[in-house]
């Protein structure tokens, strides 16, 4: 029985799912479906990789078109960087495996629906990625301290909360549901450190 994983159309695919499931997790922090799901995908794709003729340049076209996502993500308006992550990645992604010819030996057809919607949604993260730093400036963060708000998923090392209108990445020492009250006592960048809120205090707050 032929392993399905050393097919490049199944490598291809299992590589542009966790390379989406990547990113999305770096900006919905703190269930860790996302993370799981992309180590998974991305640990069977290796194995296929392994036992696959692959194109050097285009496995270094998309190491290096990372840098240019991030960068569009430091710099918001300067969206030509998104632009060319969005293009290295495409290409990189279709030529990434080669048949022993040197031809291309992932599916067209496969290739051009995969790489269309996995640059879609990198695009709406980008965007709203750009969004959410453009806004932040706006609110001083000093503010935020001694702030209460709502555990939108469950926190212990990462997770995500509710205040003042936005969703903020956070963590806290001790484990909080989610929908538990919390109180800001702290921020690492724009990750706050947060404690769950005492039922006495959270009926004080109401």
């Amino acid at each position: 029985m032929i392993n399905p994983l050393i097919d490049p159309n199944v490598a291809y695919f299992l590589l542009v799912v966790g390379l989406v499931l990547g990113v999305l997790a770096l900006f919905s922090p703190g269930t860790g479906i996302l993370e799981i799901g992309a180590l998974f995908a991305l640990v069977l794709a290796g194995l296929g990789i392994a036992r696959l003729s692959i194109n050097a340049w285009a496995l270094g076209l998309l190491i290096i078109g990372v840098v240019p996502f991030l960068m569009a993500l430091r710099f918001s308006r300067r969206w030509f960087y998104l632009v060319i992550a969005c293009a290295a990645f495409v290409i990189g992604s279709i030529f990434l495996f080669k048949t022993p010819e040197g031809g291309l030996a992932v599916n067209p057809f496969l290739a051009a629906v995969t790489s269309t919607v996995a640059v879609g949604l990198f695009w709406l993260v980008g965007w709203k990625g750009l969004e959410a730093i453009r806004r932040r400036p706006e609110i001083s963060l000093e503010r935020l301290m001694g702030a209460v708000g709502e555990a939108r998923t469950a926190i212990y090392r990462e997770g995500t909360v509710y205040i003042h209108g936005e969703e903020w990445s956070a963590r806290s020492e001790t484990p909080i549901p989610i929908g538990a009250k919390v109180r800001v006592v702290g921020r690492e960048g724009l990750v706050l450190i947060v404690e769950p809120l005492p039922s006495s205090s959270s009926q004080n707050q109401a």
